[in-house]
């Protein structure tokens, strides 16, 4: 899981890098391709190619538009903004899902997780800082991008259980790069990438495959309980991307923030007594956050 979430931060990382150049949607569809076929090799392994059909399931399809929204949400964001402060904002997800579930599904919450809901919500405000009653827009993109990655994985859960992992993963890879070449066609005008910029988006597209891979690993051979907690290394690994790729170091209001964020997040996980809505949290999010 630590490994993961390293590869999903690094890929972001080259993203970012990309779009120093490029506009996002063109990169997006860029990166799009290379993933597609960095992460065909993992459809192949794990013998899941007969079943690629089950991406046009109708929950399949639902879950990927909420997966489309989250990743132009997120990235467009990413793409001006710190990549710890982007991704603190994208940890509220955990708790947007359990909002979700208790309003959608009549899941019980408790006040212990109310108050750790709370508390990181406070915590994304503490990233935010909104002065004078303004918050960044990219800011706002980011909590939308939560919000979607919330919707999708509460779709999720209506999937049929005999869809693979990686069937869906990488539908929503083949989705997102299908909506962002439609988005460069509408928005974007074609920029020449020079060869260190492919060079980026290749390498975030073969981070985001192993990223992928190593979840689906991950929960093949561990309890959910045991590892989900570690999904919360994500902001670790942002922090230290962010200083050492682009020289980016949260103030400490938003250093306070995102670790308040940090000890909530894995707190709500430890004491969720839903395993079902805890099993599907670090699965979902990671096949798009985050970053399809």
């Amino acid at each position: 899981m630590v490994a993961a979430s390293g590869a999903f931060v690094i890929n972001d990382s080259f993203f970012k890098l990309a779009t120093e150049e490029l506009p996002v949607f063109q990169a997006l569809f860029l990166r799009g391709v290379a993933a597609a076929i960095w992460c065909l090799p993992m459809v192949l392994l794990t013998r899941s190619a007969h079943r690629m059909r089950m991406i046009f399931d109708r929950w399949a399809l639902l879950r990927n538009v909420f997966e489309i929204i989250a990743v132009f949400c997120f990235l467009n964001a990413l793409a001006r903004m710190p990549i710890a402060d982007i991704s603190a904002i994208g940890q509220l997800s955990p708790m947007l899902l359990l909002i979700g579930a208790a309003v959608i599904f009549r899941e019980r919450l408790g006040r212990a997780q109310i108050v750790l809901i709370l508390g990181g919500f406070a915590g994304a405000l503490m990233v935010a800082q909104p002065q004078a009653g303004s918050v960044s827009p990219f800011m706002v993109l980011g909590l939308v991008a939560a919000v979607a990655i919330a919707g999708r994985d509460i779709v999720a859960r209506m999937l049929p259980a005999d869809i693979p992992g990686p069937v869906v993963a990488y539908g929503a890879v083949i989705m997102v790069m299908a909506a962002s070449g439609i988005a460069t066609l509408l928005f974007d005008s074609w920029v020449s990438p020079s060869f260190h910029t492919l060079v980026y988006l290749l390498a975030s597209g073969f981070f985001l495959m192993f990223g992928q891979l190593f979840i689906f690993l991950t929960f093949r051979v561990a309890p959910v309980g045991v590892v989900a907690p570690f999904l919360y290394s994500t902001l670790l690994w942002a922090l230290l991307l962010g200083f050492v790729m682009f020289g980016d170091f949260p103030n400490p209001l938003a250093f306070a923030g995102i670790g308040l964020i940090l000890v909530c997040g894995v707190i709500l996980v430890m004491r969720s007594s839903r395993p079902a809505v805890a099993a599907r949290t670090p699965i979902d999010i990671k096949q798009g956050s985050g970053r399809a």
